[in-house]
């Protein structure tokens, strides 16, 4: 069974870093991709970034770009997320996903994914 946790969430003045961990266990087929998403009140999930695991290719969305840094330890099977120049708007629930099924569909786009984490909270304050 697939698992992934998060972990690495917590509350930083803006300017500040977190580094966000997924641990992925269990066995998954077929494309190896793993992605960060993040939902914050009142609003749709949306991708942040995301990592082909077998060749190290990254996608970034526009808003982080030059901020956050997707990478992984293969060694570990995780993949992390530095979150560098927090922004209060950066505020969310950060979810981890993985298997991405459908490589015609954006690697940023939820429904390219079939497993998920339960999230870890990332709070900027001004």
């Amino acid at each position: 069974q697939v698992q992934l946790v998060e972990s690495g969430g917590g509350s930083v003045q803006a300017g500040g870093s977190l580094r966000l961990s997924c641990v992925v266990s269990g066995y998954i087929t077929g494309r190896k991709w793993v992605a960060w998403f993040r939902q914050a009140p009142g609003k749709e999930r949306e991708g942040v970034a995301a990592i082909a695991t077998l060749v190290s290719s990254t996608l970034y969305a526009d808003f982080v770009k030059g901020r956050f840094t997707i990478s992984q330890d293969n060694a570990k099977n995780t993949v992390y997320l530095q979150m560098n120049s927090l922004k209060p708007e950066d505020t969310a629930m950060y979810y981890c996903a993985a298997d991405r099924s459908d490589l015609s569909v954006s690697a940023l786009a939820m429904r390219s994914y079939n497993y998920w984490g339960q999230g870890t909270q990332v709070t900027v304050s001004s």
